[in-house]
């Protein structure tokens, strides 16, 4: 039996093969303008495909331009119309890499400055400081709930159209499908909340009617938490149950990730010292996971070397390895991973050092956002950006969105 390492292929259930064991998780961009994507989505997907990793994930593509997760979303929504969509899909799978559409819908988590009504399973604010940048929400009626089910449907068959190779469907992060999965998000009482079995229906729906769109041969994959990391939020044990329940619908891929923007465990990891030791974040969970079902898990966050990715393939924990902010400041990091280099990701904390500042914006989201701005604009990541810089330029930002709203 051959070792399984970062250079293996993957085979998928829907017959699909990728050429390598490492993905691009993704990062949201928030450099589209009026939904659109254009010259500098092109930029940055070429160079990550001509970076070596097998398989590509966009980030966040919204289904309703009424509810983005920040300024800048691409929308792929019935009635926005964007030609440069197979550019960038052509531009995305040089190099035989696989190109997939992160597709979402943020729920409750769209900025106050963004979203005066922002809508979700039940009008369940978000915990102290982050209620303070994010309105109450509407609780969902159920013809939105099924509204909203049709529009992830035509944002995956328009992916499928334009050339994408497949598309992921976000479920983590406490956006709206995990809101739909924790209780204490979802405190509805009709058949799309309370029990397990009634808070995991609105995913099952939205990947049996996308299946169906798109048929059996298009790769689908979904992105879940592991937890919540909040307590009587979606556990451990309800996410396993989710995981073996989708994995028996036909899901091709299933991302392992865990936190939300309460808690962001997915970018920051945990303080238990096994975890620094094996790297990646939520290994444990998905050696559990492993064991009740076959579907190819992908795990992300935490690995930095050959060495830990090639033990969590090798020991099958995992079927491929998810890499994110690595690739933003060196996009060529997978090409001298499968060239047997070594090297080690250069990704480290960072802080504006004022703890508050810190804990009330999102450092690790804006600063390599900015990385991914500049190899958009064709030029190269600058790893020497501070993070207190960063977190002036968003404020700077926020006040200039929120004055255009004012108008």
């Amino acid at each position: 039996m051959s070792i399984v390492n970062i250079n293996s292929e993957l085979a998928l259930p829907c017959g699909i093969i990728i050429k390598n064991r490492i993905a691009k998780s993704a990062m949201s961009e928030a450099m589209s303008k009026n939904f659109h994507a254009g010259k500098t989505f092109e930029n940055l997907y070429q160079r990550w495909a001509e970076g070596g990793s097998g398989l590509v994930i966009t980030g966040n593509i919204m289904i309703d331009h009424k509810a983005l997760g920040e300024i800048g979303n691409i929308v792929f929504q019935d009635g926005i119309n964007d030609p440069s969509l197979k550019k960038w899909a052509k531009a995305g799978t040089k190099n035989n890499t696989h190109l997939w559409c992160h597709i979402n819908h943020p729920g409750r988590q769209s900025p106050k400055f963004i979203s005066p009504h922002p809508v979700a399973p039940s009008a369940v604010s978000l915990k102290p400081p982050m209620d303070k940048l994010f309105n109450i929400p509407k609780a969902l009626t159920e013809d939105e709930i099924l509204d909203l089910i049709n529009k992830y449907v035509f944002a995956a068959k328009l992916a499928k159209d334009r050339g994408f190779s497949g598309v992921q469907i976000h479920g983590a992060h406490g956006y709206l499908i995990n809101q739909f999965l924790s209780p204490i998000a979802n405190i509805r009482t009709d058949k799309w909340g309370g029990s397990l079995e009634n808070r995991m229906r609105f995913v099952c729906e939205i990947y049996k009617e996308i299946r169906g769109a798109v048929g059996d041969k298009y790769p689908i994959g979904i992105k879940l938490n592991s937890t919540d990391f909040q307590k009587g939020g979606f556990s451990k044990e309800e996410s396993m149950i989710v995981v073996k329940t989708l994995s028996n619908l036909g899901v091709d891929l299933i991302e392992i990730s865990g936190g939300t923007y309460e808690n962001p465990v997915m970018m920051k990891g945990n303080k238990k010292q096994s975890t620094k030791k094996r790297e990646a974040y939520f290994l444990d969970y998905c050696e559990e996971v492993r064991k009740v079902v076959k579907t190819p898990l992908m795990l992300t966050g935490g690995f930095r070397t050959t060495s830990g990715m090639n033990e969590a393939l090798e020991n099958g924990a995992c079927d491929m390895i998810g890499l994110a902010r690595s690739l933003a400041i060196d996009p060529n990091f997978s090409n001298d991973l499968l060239a047997g280099k070594d090297v080690k990701s250069a990704v480290k904390p960072l802080t504006t050092g004022l703890k508050f500042i810190d804990k009330i914006i999102p450092l690790e989201i804006i600063w390599y956002t900015e990385q991914l701005h500049l190899m958009g604009e064709g030029k190269e990541p600058n790893i020497n950006r501070t993070a207190a810089a960063a977190a002036w330029s968003m404020v700077c930002k926020l006040g200039k969105n929120a004055r255009k709203n004012m108008r």
